[in-house]
């Protein structure tokens, strides 16, 4: 099969996901949204939860590719200064350009609910966050335990949701109106609890 085509078809269904949710990612809407002819995306993904899956792994490369720019490769941030920014970078792209593969993602943990070997499918992007998140602690010279890598990921993981949804007030609330702020502060509040 053409593997140009099939990526045409599997960031069209992120699209498709983000914009319609679940119950509106058909073959049909992947055809019109891919500008292909319909049955085009049923031939590469016979089955809805192929579709999903299609998409799932589309959404796990997309996120490599991105935590792997973000963090300049092998070298990642020197200091905590850097490391403040480049988890901003992370979130302004979570709410600007990266905004329908996270719609995508958790419109798939929703459906990863119901579907157990979606959810198994998904977990290596959560799980591995934990992993990252250490190494860039401790790549910053700041604690990279356990703890401060689960409280560091968790909050990450907590403000996407509000970063989505854009309201005004939970986002001057949550401090997430100064992504900078935000992080610079979380990662003072992550050493801190570390050094009690």
């Amino acid at each position: 099969m053409n593997q140009d085509r099939r990526d045409r078809l599997r960031d069209a269904a992120i699209a498709v996901l983000a914009e319609a949710g679940g119950r509106g990612l058909t073959h049909r809407a992947v055809d019109a949204a891919a500008a292909v002819p319909t049955g085009t995306a049923k031939n590469y993904f016979p089955t809805r939860d192929a579709l999903l899956r299609a998409v799932a792994e589309r959404c796990l490369e997309q996120y490599r590719a991105l935590a792997s720019a973000l963090a300049g490769g092998d070298t990642g941030p020197g200091d905590a200064r850097e490391l403040a920014a480049l988890l901003a970078g992370l979130l302004r792209d979570v709410a600007g350009p990266g905004r329908p593969r996270m719609l995508a993602c958790l419109e798939l943990q929703t459906e990863a609910t119901r579907r157990p070997w979606l959810a198994a499918l998904l977990d290596p992007i959560a799980a591995s966050d934990f992993a990252a998140h250490a190494r860039l602690l401790r790549g910053a010279g700041l604690p990279a335990g356990p703890e401060p890598a689960r409280a560091l990921t968790l909050a990450l993981h907590g403000a996407i949701p509000h970063l989505l949804a854009g309201a005004p007030d939970t986002l001057s609330a949550a401090g997430l109106d100064d992504l900078d702020r935000f992080t610079g502060d979380l990662l003072a509040a992550v050493c801190a609890r570390q050094a009690r």
